[in-house]
Parts: structure tokens; sequence; C-alpha cells
């Protein structure tokens, strides 16, 4: 396998992990083959990334449904109407009546798992008196009104994130939840996915993806009211739809390529660690980064990896994603370990080697981290409570994973009365005159004579 080895000792080393991380940047244009020549088929000529999100945005925010049925039959190739574009309740209904009773229990026992969590951390409003009875000062949380939440469905099916972007969202107590996917046999023809969604309650689901649909969600459409805030995961173009749109509506984030660092020691099994690194790849793209003291170590897990990949279902995605996004990195020890770790701050951080724990408190910056061997990423990807949405792209410096939080909005409280007035009133009109905002002094000074 033509995978990347880096050595932390070597002069090239910077270089080589700046230019890892370069692609995996957001704004990497990461783009299939395919992608680049579906571009040039529907516009004529090879436009940017971004080029292609703002000219069909503006198309949808001018031409609304119109533009979002032309796009669908363009991009995705499929033909829809202003009545086919939304799944009717029947369909979702027959769907779930349909499918297997097994899988609906596994949807109750995960929804439960989600909904434990994410309740358990949601905000609770806070309320503050005010000295000598003068008042009080209170944060309240306002679930959003409406949200929607975007479902991949190009290569595979993931009824796993209706569950990790509405669940979140009904634990928040938002009303209103809308889903989109793509009119594939994976996205909103799947019918895992749309028994999810019924056995959720949720009923407003539409057939739609990539750019038209982030557009459609965040300007509305004809039959479908814009929402307040748009989740989930998707391709570069889903990514930078949502950065455009982004100001008309919330975002979650601006996702790049699903990505884990894996740290390890002569102590794990090579085997486990080839298989986290391929259970990221076969996302394609997928970055796996490997992170280790030992160099027999890298070495077993490079050959662990060619036998595995012989047999796996997706072994050439799987295969694509390690040589172009992959890398097994020889550090200096566990304290280089961690701060390229932190320098990385990547997605997924799965720590294998001794002393997990102890380790993990010395970084900072990943978006969820999982401790031990026992405990792969894939936990987290399904059924252990917190959101798979994650910061990727080196976001995990500043951003957080999706969570039933960020679907509250804050706002203060403020009530005084004459006395709290009189005990705040002269600080504010003295900071408001030094300001020479006379009018703002004046505003308090009248009512405390």
């Amino acid at each position: 396998m033509n995978i990347l080895r880096i050595d932390t000792r070597s002069a090239s080393a910077v270089e080589s992990l700046a230019a890892l991380r370069g692609k995996l940047a957001a704004d990497g244009e990461v783009v299939s083959e395919a992608g680049w020549q579906k571009t040039i088929e529907v516009f004529g000529e090879p436009l940017a990334p971004q080029q292609v999100v703002e000219r069909i945005c503006r198309d949808v925010r001018d031409r609304g449904l119109e533009a979002v049925l032309d796009y669908t039959a363009k991009l995705d190739g499929v033909e829809l109407t202003a009545e086919t574009l939304r799944v009717s309740v029947d369909e979702l209904a027959a769907t779930h009546a349909d499918i297997d009773s097994d899988y609906l229990e596994l949807v109750r026992r995960i929804t439960k798992q989600i909904l434990d969590f994410q309740t358990a951390i949601l905000h609770r409003d806070v309320t503050i008196d005010l000295p000598n009875g003068g008042g009080w000062l209170r944060q309240r949380y306002v679930p959003l009104a409406r949200i929607g939440c975007c479902i991949p469905g190009g290569a595979a099916a993931y009824p796993s994130s209706v569950l990790m972007t509405a669940v979140p969202a009904q634990a928040a107590c938002v009303p209103e939840i809308v889903i989109i996917a793509p009119p594939t046999k994976y996205g909103s023809y799947n019918p895992d996915l749309l028994a999810t969604c019924y056995e959720l309650g949720i009923t407003e689901v539409y057939r739609m993806g990539g750019v038209q649909a982030v557009a459609a969600l965040a300007y509305g459409i004809d039959g479908l009211p814009r929402v307040d805030k748009i989740v989930g995961p998707g391709n570069l173009f889903v990514a930078l739809a949502k950065k455009y749109v982004f100001g008309t509506v919330d975002i979650d984030s601006i996702a790049g390529p699903s990505e884990v660092v894996v740290i390890a020691d002569e102590r794990t099994s090579p085997a486990w660690i080839a298989s986290d690194l391929i259970a990221q790849a076969e996302h394609s793209p997928g970055a796996s980064i490997l992170l280790s003291w030992s160099e027999s170590l890298l070495d077993d897990v490079a050959l662990e990896l060619e036998k595995q990949l012989a047999c796996l279902d997706r072994s050439e995605l799987a295969r694509q994603s390690l040589e172009a996004f992959g890398a097994l990195v020889l550090v200096k020890g566990r304290r280089e370990a961690a701060e390229l770790t932190n320098e990385i701050a990547p997605e997924h951080l799965h720590i294998e080697c001794s002393q997990a724990g102890a380790l993990a408190e010395s970084i900072h910056n990943a978006g969820a981290t999982f401790i031990g061997p026992l405990c792969p990423v894939p936990l987290g990807d399904y059924v252990a409570g917190p959101s798979h949405v994650l910061p990727t792209s080196g976001t995990a410096r500043f951003a957080s994973g999706l969570s039933a939080n960020d679907f509250l909005r804050a706002g203060s409280m403020i009530h005084v009365n004459e006395t709290g007035l009189q005990q705040i009133a002269e600080d504010a009109i003295r900071m408001a005159r030094r300001e020479g905002l006379t009018g703002h002094a004046a505003s308090v000074q009248m009512r405390t004579q």
C-alpha cells in the first residue's frame, strides 16, 4: 500500500504534515473525478466548488421550487414534481409498518441512549437575585422553532445521521424538524431512513440533497418554509453551501472530510489499529492518521491494512482514502504525540496506548475522544449518546460537536425595582457619560429623581 510514512525526526516532516493538513481543510476542494465531470456537464465549464455553490444558491433564492427541481434533475438524474418532492406521511407510515421489528427496537434503544445523554447536558435557565431584593437577572434558553437536518445518501445509507441530528433537537424540544436526503436508494428512498424518521415522529421529509437542498432550507420554497438552523454532514458542496447561507440561517459547522487520529504503542493490536484506520477511510474521503513511537508497530499496521483491505466490501474506496489522506507517523514519544494531535485538532481521536486516560488529559483539541482499545470510534458513530456530527479540518481548536444545546437560543432577562435601580444607576450614568452618550445617561438618571 502506498500510504504516507512520516518520521518526525526527518527534515521533511513539518512540510509533509502541513501538506496533509492542507488536504483536510474545508477549502481543500476534495472533489471526486466524477464530481468535476458533473460540474462541466451541468454548467458547461469547470467551475470551482465555491462558484458552483454561489450559482445554485442564488438561483434557488431567485427561482425557488423551480430551481430545486431543475438541479435535482440535472445533478441527481431524478425528475420530481412539487407533489413528489416531499415524502408523503402515508409512505412514511407504510415503510415503518413494513420494516422488521428488530430494526425498530434497535432504533428505540439508540434513541433512548442519545436522549439520556443529550437531556443530561441540556442548558437550564439560571436566575440570580440582585442584592437587597433589588430585582433579578435571568439567562433563559428557548428552543429554536424550526431546524433542518441534512442526511447524506450518495454511497451509503445513514439513518444514524437522522438519530444524531434530530434526537438532540428533540431533547431541546424543537417543535419542527425537517429532514432532507438526496433522491437515491441510500437517501430518501431508503426504507431504514424513512422508517427511522417516522419512528421519531418526524413527518416532514424531502427528497432533495446537495447545494439546492441547503438553499431551499435557508431561503424557503413553495411548500417548504425556511428553517432557523441547518445541521448535519455532507460533502464539500454541502459544507460550502452551509457557509454561503450562514447569516440567513444558523449552521452547525463547515465540515471537511471525516478524520481520525489514532495514538498507539507496541501493546496495541495492529489488527485493531488497522481496522480503526479503515473504518474512517471507508467514508471516502476519510482521513486516517496513526501516531506511534514504535516503528515496528507502524510496519505491522501497514501489513495488516493490506490484509484487511483484501476482505473489505468497500476496499477500493478505503484504499483510495488511505493513500490520499492517510499517514503512519513515527513520533518521538507520548509528549510529541499529544502536541501533534493538539495541532491537528482531529474530528475523532482514539487513544489506544497504555495510560490512555492520562494522555487524554493533555490533549484538548479533538471533537470526540475515545479512550482505550475497547472503545472504537464506531461506538460514537452509532450508539454512545454524543452526536457524531463533529468539527473537522482542525476546527476542533475552537468548535464543538453538535449537541442539544445547539438548538437552544440563549437570551438574558433583566428586572430591577426601585431598590435595584438605586444600587446600580450611578455606575450606568457614569459609564454612559464617559463614552459621551448623554442620552443613555439621561434615560437612567430621570428614573432616579
